[in-house]
């Protein structure tokens, strides 16, 4: 299969005679249109093939080192989610037994999150964490105004305050929602937000503070803890009572199982909603998120619409109305199949991978470790000073190999240091960590060769920066 340019630029699809079986020349004859509907249909293994050919330009995913998000899954998992690919996840009337399994993935999480009362728990599922924040961010907005509905009415800004490190659908959310995002730059060695910092940037119109449970950009935890007891003590001297929303979109599957005595969930009184990804290292493939509040008191009744809808009238609090179910069926099976035990060895070989290939590169000479993937699996690494190469120039070689690794630059104020950072997930063996090792050992006497990093003779530093 080949693309051809037909008459003008009406680019076409270019069949092989061999997937016309019955009628080969009739096969090459067909060649659908690129960009618009073909007059007729063509055959389904022709166009299976057409579309497979194609994906093959696609990278290895488990060579894929950038991406937070599940490669791969058990193939009864993979089964289960085939079987429910045609469930729609917001008619719970006609998929009751789907909604009960995402009943008992918000009260799994609620227990392993620690809410008080985790057979009560607040929750749903969503299509991933953006929307899950999107949804805590709207509860924390709507709590302000009903506590400032005067203020707020004569022309109060609400703002939130974060580190500069929080995925981008933070700053989505200040922008559709029309919230001041009070991001806290980064200084030094502090990669993220800290208490002194958060409760600096807080006032009368916060609506509250996110504290992200492993940083994206170098995969270190905030100190949610002592942010909330930071927040505690404003509220003990100035009255403000600010909460504290939880973004664990990678950390909050990872931190109860191999972090077991670290407090930064609903064990702290402040914490009022907490998010994550069930397709990263809740281990389910793409997409699926949850959010979870402390109580019925921590979402706003007026984010909740009762929806009559075939049948039958339900609640439903998701931005997003008709999705399928099988993503969370996905993540129930991963809750039954591995249990807490199973979730900490699973996490706990990423956790060993990331610590061993991260200690081998801070070895090397020219790199210098910025984390070590001690807490998420995941490590960030930049080269020396005295090196001709720089974290683009290593990022691009190793793509020559299949790797993807990305390199970027950090943001305010440390646009001054650029990484490359390594994101650990299962089915990245010690034994692929090996193959990169030895290519990366393969390469850097040719980059030691250089003279100069390639930037620096006009060649575009191409960022890899993948949340």
């Amino acid at each position: 299969m080949a693309l051809h340019k037909g008459a003008g630029d009406d680019r076409r699809l270019s069949i092989s005679p061999f997937v016309g079986t019955a009628d080969p020349l009739g096969a090459m004859e067909l060649a659908p249109p690129l960009h618009r509907l073909a007059d007729g249909p063509v055959p389904a293994e022709t166009a299976y093939q057409l579309i497979h050919d194609e994906l093959m330009l696609d990278g290895n995913a488990k060579l894929n080192l950038a991406t937070f998000v599940t490669t791969s899954m058990e193939v009864q998992a993979t089964r289960l989610m085939t079987e429910c690919l045609d469930k729609n996840m917001i008619d719970k009337d006609e998929y009751p037994q789907t909604a009960e399994l995402e009943r008992r993935c918000v009260a799994i999480l609620a227990d392993l999150w620690h809410a008080p009362a985790p057979d009560d728990a607040v929750g749903c599922s969503t299509t991933g964490s953006s929307e899950a924040c999107m949804l805590a961010g709207l509860a924390l907005k709507r709590r302000w105004m009903h506590r400032n509905a005067e203020r707020y009415a004569a022309g109060a800004r609400p703002n939130l305050v974060m580190g500069v490190n929080v995925q981008v659908c933070w700053e989505k959310f200040c922008t559709f929602w029309e919230v001041e995002a009070r991001t806290v730059p980064m200084e030094g060695e502090r990669f993220h937000l800290d208490a002194e910092q958060a409760v600096a940037q807080c006032d009368e119109d916060t609506i509250g503070v996110v504290g992200v449970l492993g940083s994206t950009f170098d995969g270190s935890y905030e100190p949610i803890a002592e942010i909330c007891a930071a927040l505690d003590d404003l509220h003990r001297r100035t009255g403000l009572d600010i909460p504290v929303h939880v973004d664990g979109a990678s950390g909050a599957m990872v931190a109860p199982f191999l972090d077991p005595e670290l407090v930064w969930d609903f064990r702290l009184p402040r914490v009022a909603s907490i998010n994550t990804s069930g397709h990263k290292y809740g281990l389910v493939y793409p997409g699926v998120g949850w959010v979870l509040w402390r109580d019925r008191d921590a979402l706003p009744e007026e984010l909740v619409f009762r929806v009559n809808y075939l049948g039958g009238e339900m609640p439903t609090f998701a931005l997003n109305f008709s999705r399928p179910g099988a993503q969370v069926v996905a993540q129930y099976y991963t809750f039954l199949r591995l249990g807490r035990d199973g979730f900490r060895a699973v996490q706990g070989a990423s956790r060993e991978v990331a610590t061993y290939l991260s200690d081998a590169i801070g070895k090397l000479d020219g790199f210098r470790l910025l984390t070590r993937g001690d807490e998420l699996p995941v490590f960030a690494v930049t080269t020396a000073d005295d090196v001709p190469f720089d974290v683009f120039d290593v990022s691009r070689r190793l793509r020559e190999r299949g790797w993807q690794v990305p390199a970027y630059t950090f943001p305010a104020n440390r646009e001054d240091l650029s990484v490359l950072r390594v994101v650990c997930r299962n089915g990245f063996s010690r034994d692929l960590a090996d193959l990169l090792l030895a290519d990366l050992d393969r390469l850097l006497p040719e980059l030691r060769r250089q003279p100069v990093p390639l930037k620096d003779l006009g060649v575009p530093a191409r960022s890899g920066f993948h949340h």
